[in-house]
């Protein structure tokens, strides 16, 4: 729950039996003004921990293998664990040995996209950027060049639409249904749906995380108030472990997507 809100409850005095209704969240728990401004670029909340969790990846693979010994010390150690996690089960599993040097691409998305998701059980930050379209949409667009530029490249651009559109062994009046929907969807959906599903995600669980946050705030009381309290106060709890578990998942599928994509986009035309 952000300290906007607690502050917002605390100082209004609003209780279940104060009079007041239920302040429930909504959109605005997702607007955000300018905290300072860079060059007349104004950064927001979501921009500012988006730049953070930049920085902590890169920096942390930076001193991790810096100078790289042969006997790992402990961050070495860790980066070691964490990069041979996404190369032997996201990106061997769906590439193959050709697939080792997007390594590099997919270790950066999987631990970009998993901060940017913890950000919202961190004290202080307790947002999620990725609940904010503009951040899913632009890795989904950093994905999608990549698999038409790797497409194109591989097979050229006729042999690029083909591979696209064309499905083998497939009898000719099918093809009239099914080129034109495998042409929207590999080319317009797939960046569509990759965007939504992370961005869906994030969204409903940090709303739902403020709106039980909120309801423990407001129904605590030294009545009956106290049970619906703890109720919600535990449904919080619970639904923050949850999310911890789906932030993970969020960024191993988006990961897991964009592998599937490039090997797609390798393999040779029948």
């Amino acid at each position: 729950m952000s300290a906007d809100r607690l502050t917002q409850l605390a100082s209004g005095g609003c209780h279940l039996f104060s009079g007041c209704g239920f302040p429930a969240p909504g959109l605005n728990e997702f607007q955000f003004d300018s905290i300072f401004k860079v060059g007349g670029v104004g950064f927001n909340k979501p921009m500012l921990l988006s730049l953070i969790v930049m920085v902590l990846v890169v920096g942390f693979f930076w001193a991790a293998f810096a100078k790289p010994k042969v006997v790992p010390g402990k961050l070495q150690l860790v980066a070691e664990i964490g990069y041979d996690f996404v190369k032997r089960s996201i990106v061997l599993e769906n590439i193959g040995k050709r697939g080792e040097k997007y390594t590099p691409m997919m270790v950066s998305l999987f631990f970009f996209v998993w901060l940017l998701n913890v950000m919202s059980v961190i004290p202080f930050a307790q947002f999620p950027a990725a609940a904010v379209i503009g951040f899913p949409a632009g890795l989904a667009l950093m994905i999608w060049v990549t698999y038409m530029s790797l497409t194109f490249r591989k097979h050229g651009f006729i042999g690029g639409l083909k591979h696209l559109c064309w499905p083998s062994d497939v009898p000719w009046p099918v093809m009239i249904i099914l080129v034109p929907l495998e042409f929207v969807s590999n080319i317009f959906l797939r960046p569509f749906t990759l965007a939504v599903r992370l961005f869906a995600n994030m969204f409903a669980g940090h709303l739902l995380i403020v709106m039980f946050a909120a309801a423990t705030w407001y129904t605590l009381s030294p009545s009956i108030g106290a049970a619906y309290a703890g109720a919600s106060f535990v449904v919080t709890l619970g639904l923050t472990a949850f999310e911890l578990l789906i932030q993970f998942l969020q960024a191993y599928i988006i990961t897991l997507l964009a592998c599937t994509y490039i090997g797609g986009a390798l393999e040779e035309s029948h």
